[in-house]
């Protein structure tokens, strides 16, 4: 694996499927937060910034063909938010990302497609190699919704909750946040006494598809 301080360049690497869409890998790095309390109360994920932007998307990048798709998401997540764990290799799903620039295109010439893994964190960087362009930020899992950009993160954090809980989980979230990208302040901490009241027993399968802007 590249040196935490120099990013993949370029694209010569790069998969494609038969469709010609771009492959794509990322995680949901997270944490349990030290003391007592059960999963939700004690989880955070991780979640980074991007250029020019004010909210918070989950590490994620191409697909290279001299790696796993494992590897991939490893990767992607070292040099964008300088962290390393152990990947969990269930997917959490499989989405399709479409560019602003072919969002009226029903080509998939600029889109990709990818799929998104969990990742337990076991070390954090200092430095890492995208540091100028990435910060990062660790959230309550249950806050990290009005904070996420596109519905496909909302999706893969129910993926992710069902993951490690063992049940299968669909949050209803308050959006309005994210959706206006002005107040990114998380919402009133929800601890697992919400739970039942915000969930409902159903959770799209891995291989249902969100269409977003990236």
């Amino acid at each position: 694996m590249a040196s935490p301080l120099l990013a993949r360049k370029g694209r010569h690497r790069q998969r494609y499927d038969h469709e010609n869409y771009r492959l794509v890998a990322g995680c949901i790095p997270y944490k349990l937060k030290e003391g007592t309390g059960n999963l939700f109360d004690r989880l955070e994920v991780l979640m980074i910034s991007t250029p020019n932007r004010s909210d918070f998307v989950f590490p994620k990048g191409g697909w290279e063909n001299d790696e796993t798709i494992y590897e991939a998401a490893c990767r992607e997540v070292l040099e964008e938010a300088g962290v390393k764990g152990i990947i969990n290799k269930r997917s959490l799903g499989e989405w399709v990302f479409r560019s602003k620039s072919s969002e009226m295109n029903c080509s998939p010439t600029g889109a990709c497609k990818g799929q998104v893994f969990a990742l337990e964190v076991t070390e954090v960087l200092d430095s890492w190699a995208e540091q100028s362009s990435h910060t990062r930020r660790w959230v309550p899992v249950m806050n990290a919704y009005s904070l996420c950009r596109y519905d496909w993160m909302r999706e893969a954090l129910d993926s992710f909750l069902s993951l490690l809980s063992g049940q299968k989980i669909t949050i209803i979230a308050d959006v309005t946040a994210a959706a206006t990208n002005q107040d990114l302040t998380p919402p009133q901490d929800i601890t697992s006494t919400d739970i039942s009241s915000m969930c409902m027993i159903q959770l799209p399968t891995s291989t249902e598809r969100a269409i977003a802007l990236c």
